[in-house]
């Protein structure tokens, strides 16, 4: 890949997570008190924002295919001479934007030749945008960033999610009461980019899960790569978007954290 096409790919994944994002904020100035509707209202902004993101790059780069959450759902992984593939959430934290909590983002990576090689998180309410590119570096804006140098457990701050099923939530709880006894403390977003965003930038230390999909993960995945962070499935094997399993964290408390999974299966 040229550094210019790097370049021309991460200034329209910029763009077009502003568009998704206007979107969304569209979108929200018209809910209701009324639950159901807003849970109507969700599912029209969230296509929406996914169609401004793919008008947009489609018209920047027509042979590109794309993988977005709002479609058909495939989470089937490119082959390597596959065309450039997008991979989108118009909008990661669905319960916090249904609630107003301004929690939630725009997820946008870019799968070239095997790898995500690109990925851009924009998060509307605080207008924070984060951006990376293989070998060119992580930043919030303009400023580059790095994660942080929490090298024990007791002084990390981890992130986590839980699916919505029963069985899956019974699961997770287990583990936070795992890692709440060895962490400083835990955090669970509601959003799965911008945990991953957040250890990129040093706000939390390492971020566990089970049941992520590639939109979820695939922009924050080369910010923490570019930030100086490490990324593994649960059983220590190499990352991999298309996995549900993710261990994320700063690389100093990554091992820390395997041991504490391992310990909870065993």
């Amino acid at each position: 890949m040229a550094d210019l096409q790097v370049v021309n790919w991460l200034h329209a994944a910029k763009e077009a997570a502003r568009r998704g994002a206007a979107c969304l904020e569209q979108w929200r100035g018209r809910f209701t008190a009324r639950e159901k509707a807003r849970f109507d209202l969700v599912s029209e902004a969230d296509h929406a924002a996914q169609d401004a993101i793919c008008e947009y790059v489609h018209r920047r780069f027509p042979d590109h295919e794309f993988i977005g959450e709002e479609g058909d759902g495939s989470k089937t992984r490119p082959s390597p001479n596959a065309p450039p593939t997008w991979i989108v959430d118009p909008l990661d934290g669905t319960t916090n934007y249904v609630h107003d909590c301004p929690l939630y983002c725009v997820s946008i990576g870019l799968y070239v030749g095997g790898e995500v090689v690109l990925g851009v998180i924009h998060d509307p309410r605080s207008g924070e945008m984060y951006s990376a590119a293989k070998g060119h570096g992580a930043f919030l804006g303009d400023q580059r960033i790095r994660v942080s140098s929490v090298a024990n457990m007791g002084e990390a701050l981890l992130g986590t999610g839980f699916a919505p099923q029963a069985d899956a939530t019974h699961r997770a709880t287990t583990w936070w009461l795992r890692f709440a006894h060895r962490a400083q403390s835990l955090r669970r977003l509601g959003s799965t980019a911008l945990s991953l965003a957040w250890i990129a930038c040093g706000r939390l230390d390492g971020y566990w899960a089970w049941d992520n999909h590639p939109w979820d993960v695939a922009a924050g995945f080369v910010l923490v790569r570019e930030a100086g962070g490490q990324i593994t499935r649960v059983d220590g094997s190499a990352e991999d978007c298309f996995a549900s399993d993710q261990v994320v964290s700063n690389g100093r408390i990554h091992q820390l954290m395997l041991d504490t999974l391992h310990e909870s299966v065993s």
